[in-house]
């Protein structure tokens, strides 16, 4: 592969035989092959993964699905059949990782389990994602996203102050242990040049939301106590100003987060010339961060009154020319509409055979200045003929045998 400087040479002839679904394994395998690792997504024939219909229109893979599987390859194989089951254990001696994410106990139950790839494969990466540890005593439970929220202490901690405990928007507990395991991949993959040694990495969700929690279990080491809601505060503590702040129109997400640190006390004299209340500058009610914790209403109501002059651009805009950190609260459709993160390639423009254009977040990280460029996620069982044929070896005539007995999709 030629080098391009954008990063999808990374991985190069690493290949990754993928049978996750959903999201928490997706999203490992996908950066990996961001990173320009040929990544084979293995699918049932019947419908693949189940991320591909979910509310989507019919025969058009939804966009969670085209979201968690771009630049892959999919080949569709009846595991249910003794041959299908050979072919993926033929692929896994061809693999450099294998990543799973299916029930607990199923892949053993299949007869894919670490023992049996490892044995076949010794040098092989062998990766698992699950919703509890080995050793917990849930770890035969199922779990999604929000179940290791729940039970991971992030919930504990969003919420108003005196409300019930609420979920974070993002899917921290499906995308964020997804990039913990795909760094972990790419260490032991380093390892691996060294020493040809193999690896068995298993990751629970649980265990890895801990990894986000670490500002409340350091609040907890402090305090001795649970660390609380802080609504739009932090766990770690704070000092007024420090929030969301209403901001002219009036609309749901009409707001601007404005962020005095305690470490920085220029910013509260700042914020002060920004509102036109330089008298207050120096006063000793408000000087200093312990003095404007005793009277948050006083200081929130002052910033406030200033903001609703403002839509939550302008807010943002002053306010953070004056070196204040500050940010407009922004919605799903404004980030999608905003051309600055296309012409960046932070948000990309796939054309998908079945479902057309579609504008997606790529990878994040630039590589001399620019981002991996995204590719459509593959229509079901796409390439398989490509990939019996080029990891395996099979000529045309063994792949159009398999397909006529079902084997392959």
């Amino acid at each position: 592969m030629t080098t391009n400087g954008f990063g999808n040479d990374c991985l190069a002839d690493v290949r990754v035989l993928d049978m996750t679904q959903f999201e928490a394994g997706p999203s490992c395998t996908e950066t990996l092959a961001w990173l320009g690792a040929e990544v084979v997504k293995v699918e049932n024939p019947k419908g693949g993964d189940p991320g591909r219909a979910l509310g989507g229109a019919a025969g058009v893979d939804d966009p969670y699905f085209l979201n968690f599987n771009a630049n892959k390859k999919s080949i569709a194989v009846n595991l249910k059949d003794p041959r299908g089951l050979q072919l993926v254990k033929d692929l896994a001696t061809k693999a450099d990782v294998m990543v799973e994410n299916f029930a607990p106990g199923a892949i053993e139950r299949l007869g894919l389990g670490a023992g049996v790839i490892r044995a076949l494969n010794p040098s092989i990466i062998y990766c698992q994602v699950k919703g509890f540890g080995e050793g917990s005593p849930y770890e035969k439970n199922l779990a999604f996203d929000m179940i290791a929220q729940a039970c991971s202490g992030i919930m504990s901690t969003t919420g108003e102050r005196d409300g019930r405990p609420l979920k974070p928007g993002p899917s921290l507990g499906d995308t964020g242990t997804g990039m913990l395991l795909a760094i972990s991949i790419l260490g032991a993959l380093f390892r691996r040049v060294r020493t040809g040694q193999g690896e068995h990495l298993q990751v629970a969700m649980q265990d890895a939301m801990l990894h986000y929690m670490r500002i409340a279990f350091s609040y907890q080491a402090r305090t001795g106590k649970a660390a609380p809601r802080a609504a739009d505060s932090s766990v770690s503590g704070g000092n007024p100003p420090m929030g969301t702040f209403p901001c002219k129109g009036g609309g749901p997400n009409d707001y601007v987060y404005i962020y005095t640190s305690r470490a920085n006390p220029e910013h509260w004299r700042r914020l002060l010339a920004v509102i036109g209340r330089e008298d207050l500058i120096g006063d000793p009610r408000y000087d200093s961060p312990s003095a404007r914790s005793e009277r948050p209403g006083e200081v929130n109501d002052m910033i406030a009154a200033w903001t609703r002059r403002h839509d939550k651009h302008e807010a943002m805009d002053i306010i953070g020319a004056a070196g204040i950190p500050a940010g407009a609260v922004l919605d799903t459709l404004e980030l999608h509409n905003d051309p600055t993160f296309e012409q960046r390639g932070i948000m990309q423009t796939i054309d998908h055979p079945a479902a057309g254009p579609f504008k997606m977040v790529g990878w994040p990280v630039r590589f001399s200045g620019r981002p991996p460029p995204v590719h459509p996620a593959p229509l079901l069982g796409a390439d398989t003929d490509e990939v019996l044929a080029h990891w395996l070896g099979l000529p045309a005539e063994a792949v159009s045998g398999l397909r006529s007995d079902t084997i392959i999709g």
